[in-house]
């Protein structure tokens, strides 16, 4: 990946006119990225599609064994360091990777659960003592990891846990005590990262073997979906922990959670948007199979708008993917290796961008849910019955709106973020607010020049970031310090902030790339822009209407609603023939057109 690229701040693109020639597409994969793609691909049709009922059915040999393929292909090993057997690519390639293992359905959580959140603490905190003895074995697969954060009474509130930890006499090891409650891989994995309370104040991680004495699995939760990966409970009474098992620093737990949250979050995006893709291609396909009336039912407007809405989503979840790898790698680029506080410095990078990756998890799980009920919808009553994959997307889309922080706290996170750093001067976000309100009261006649690509569509995006503004100027005028209470407010400005990121994501990709393709690829680009133009515009619409009634009144209140009229629109004439052409293309090739 080239690194030449201008560095833009988190939450930036708020405020500046991006170059299309700055992001980071799918089309600039390189010929190694492509072919790590294939292996995966291949590795999972081959060896996880013909087991997926057995998986399903809890035989978690089947999982394990799949985990030590992958770790003899090297895709367990992506985020390791070199000097420790690890590959240490890029995160384009490790999101890459992500969304091509995602439709393996459950095998895909136990791949996700590993080689992220069970493998990364190790990687980023662990001393060059803790990743001798266990890196190795983690990223060859010879043992599965696993993630002990959550307990029955803590779940977004981390670090509300209660699970103990007590210096024994000797000095020598932790006792630690207490439940963790949902754990990804809980029954099959030798090695845990657990969070607990040095003397019941100090949070601290701790590397756990399943060994240890003390460390109990509890039974298999019974769960909606992901039937095939395993959650259990793990029990720690008085589990035995050498005091040389200490991850990080005592009492700074809370900073290796927090961070490999942020890794999660940007690598379920990608995860999901696999899964979304793999969901439409099975609609599609069955709405060319099924009869009705005498045509398949794909000829029918009512099934075509659905695959033309769901191709154009997919197309933003996949542009703001790969634009917010080429953000995290650009950063990453420029961290000298072998420095003392490498990793430090490389989570900081990451952190930079921590708001970007909560509107990843947030947007592509969505999208991957529209995916998935309107599949099983276009499947019809066979999309209710487990023969057909409709019902298993079905059964588990449902968890990734939960994982790595709900979506509700990841659309309170976004804006909270994006605030903080405009407080520390981090992002002009006063300054222009000020010109937003400006804006607000001056009338505006700019014509738009439709001879140049994307010009609707980057006006409306330059409305929208006006419109962001306004409201979140408006807010912390109206509540200041305290607007962290206003929960309302936050998910509003979320919703706006996030459609905007996707929709700029995905026009820029479309006018990086239209000018290299055909001119019936060209169409299908246009088609999905004016498509996603039109929905995030309706999403911003309702949100800044609603942000505008919970914070203002009276004179100001109507001001603000004038300009949610004037900035949340959007001339979509044609938009019916765009939906025929994505439609009608997708029913065509039977498959994801981008």
């Amino acid at each position: 990946m080239k690194m030449d690229r201008t560095i833009l701040r988190g939450g930036e693109y708020l405020v500046t006119d991006v170059a299309c020639e700055e992001v980071f597409t799918p089309e600039d994969f390189t010929d190694e990225q492509r072919q790590i793609a294939e292996t995966t691909e291949q590795f999972v049709e081959n060896e996880i599609f013909p087991h997926l009922e057995e998986i399903d059915n809890q035989n978690f040999d089947l999982v394990v064994e799949g985990m030590q393929k992958c770790g003899e292909l090297g895709l367990l090993m992506i985020d390791a360091p070199e000097e420790y057997g690890g590959l240490d690519l890029d995160k384009a390639t490790s999101m890459l990777v992500g969304e091509k293992i995602a439709p393996s359905g459950s095998f895909s959580v136990a791949y996700a659960a590993h080689s992220g959140i069970g493998t990364l603490p190790l990687v980023y905190y662990g001393t060059p003592a803790q990743k001798e003895q266990y890196l190795e074995k983690i990223i060859s697969g010879e043992w599965i990891a696993a993630y002990c954060l959550t307990e029955p009474g803590s779940g977004s509130d981390a670090l509300g846990a209660s699970a103990t930890a007590t210096l024994s006499d000797d000095g020598k090891y932790y006792l630690l005590n207490g439940t963790k409650q949902f754990i990804t891989n809980g029954a099959f994995s030798q090695f845990y990262t657990v969070f607990a309370k040095i003397d019941k104040e100090h949070f601290t991680a701790f590397l756990v073997e399943r060994d240890f004495e003390g460390l109990a699995v509890g039974a298999e939760e019974k769960k909606l979906g992901i039937k095939g990966s395993s959650t259990t409970q793990i029990i720690l009474d008085n589990c035995r922990v050498p005091v040389e098992n200490v991850l990080g620093e005592i009492g700074k737990g809370h900073k290796i959670a927090f961070n490999v949250l942020n890794v999660g979050r940007f690598k379920l995006g990608a995860g999901v948007t696999g899964a979304a893709k793999m969901a439409l291609n099975e609609g599609v396909k069955y709405a060319n199979e099924r009869k009705q009336f005498g045509k398949s039912i794909g000829s029918f407007g009512a099934i075509q708008e659905k695959i033309a809405d769901l191709s154009a989503e997919i197309f933003a979840a996949e542009s703001l993917v790969y634009r917010l790898a080429g953000l995290l790698d650009t950063k990453l680029a420029t961290i000298e290796k072998g420095i003392d506080n490498y990793y430090e410095e490389y989570l900081k990078g990451i952190e930079e961008y921590a708001p970007e990756c909560a509107i990843s998890k947030v947007y592509c799980s969505d999208v991957l849910a529209h995916t998935v009920d309107e599949v099983l919808q276009i499947h019809g009553g066979y999309g209710f019955v487990s023969e057909y994959p409709a019902e298993r997307f079905y059964r588990d889309e449902r968890i990734n709106r939960i994982f790595e922080g709900t979506n509700e706290i990841n659309r309170l996170l976004i804006p909270g973020m994006i605030l903080r750093k405009s407080m520390k001067g981090e992002l002009p976000l006063q300054q222009e607010a000020m010109k937003a309100f400006e804006a607000l009261m001056t009338p505006s006649f700019e014509e738009i020049d439709d001879s140049i690509p994307f010009a609707r569509e980057k006006a409306l995006l330059k409305n929208l970031k006006t419109l962001f503004l306004i409201l979140a100027g408006a807010g912390v005028q109206k509540f200041m310090d305290k607007i962290a209470d206003e929960q309302e407010v936050l998910l509003a400005a979320a919703d706006i902030s996030i459609q905007i990121f996707a929709l700029e994501s995905a026009v820029l990709r479309a006018e990086k790339i239209s000018a290299a393709v055909s001119e019936s690829k060209r169409e299908l680009l246009l088609a999905a822009v004016k498509v996603c133009a039109f929905n995030a515009t309706e999403v911003v619409g309702t949100a800044a209407k609603k942000g505008a009634f919970y914070i203002e009144e009276g004179d100001t209140l109507t001001m603000i609603l004038s300009g949610v009229r004037r900035f949340a629109k959007y001339d979509a004439t044609g938009m019916l023939q765009a939906k025929r052409t994505l439609a009608n293309a997708a029913l065509e090739s039977e498959k994801y057109l981008f």
